[in-house]
């Protein structure tokens, strides 16, 4: 055989098992959402940062050290989801008490929006709390204007996970939130996604005595 002719039949043996690999990845069933219960039913909850958020975009980090949202579970039967996660509405997160790593500039975070959060009983058991479009942005002043807007073109889910306790805790672990920046000299201008980092304690504002679990 030609050395044109067994190159040709080694590409056409790739591309047929590259082709059959295609067919049998999208055949692949995905797995099943198993049931999930969020409690106490109804009750409200008031979610508060531990220590300090951060959110890296390129080479700049801005860190807040004061965070704040409040939900509500849903009601019954709503609380229950036997084939996936139960999601709540929550306030937009407010942040402050922020720096920024560029010495010399202060930046300010605002928030709006509907904003939600979602809790898939797994091991472990994970979050996913939506950012709407536009709705989180970082303006810099000082020695560098800049702006960043998270979810610039469409809402965003950051992926998280929940652990149950006294109180329960949502944390979040270089988590990828896409970003648009703009602004000029010592603006991170490339950067198209970012990374945040942060834990919350939340609490059950409706009876203090309770907690908010998440289970099967």
């Amino acid at each position: 055989m030609s050395r044109t002719r067994t190159a040709l039949a080694l590409g056409m043996a790739v591309a047929g098992a590259l082709s059959l690999a295609s067919v049998n990845a999208t055949a692949a069933p995905s797995p099943l959402a198993g049931s999930t219960t969020v409690t106490p039913a109804g009750h409200s909850f008031k979610a508060t940062l531990s220590g300090k958020a951060t959110l890296k975009a390129g080479s700049v980090t801005v860190t807040c050290s004061v965070s704040v949202s409040t939900g509500t579970v849903p009601a019954a039967p709503d609380n229950h989801n036997a084939a996936g996660p139960v999601s709540s509405p929550i306030s937009p997160p407010t942040y402050s008490s922020c720096t920024s790593s560029m010495p010399g500039v202060t930046p300010t975070v605002t928030t709006s929006g509907a904003w939600s959060v979602s809790m898939q009983d797994g091991s472990p058991i994970t979050a996913t709390m939506t950012v709407p479009a536009g709705g989180l942005v970082v303006k810099t002043s000082g020695l560098a204007s800049c702006t960043v807007t998270a979810a610039p073109t469409a809402s965003a889910n950051v992926g998280g996970s929940w652990t149950n306790g006294a109180p329960s805790s949502l944390t979040f672990t270089n988590a990828s939130v896409p970003v648009k920046v703009t602004g000029g000299f010592g603006c991170p201008t490339s950067a198209t996604s970012s990374t945040f980092n942060a834990v919350y304690l939340v609490a059950d504002s409706t009876d203090p005595a309770q907690q908010i679990t998440v289970g099967p």
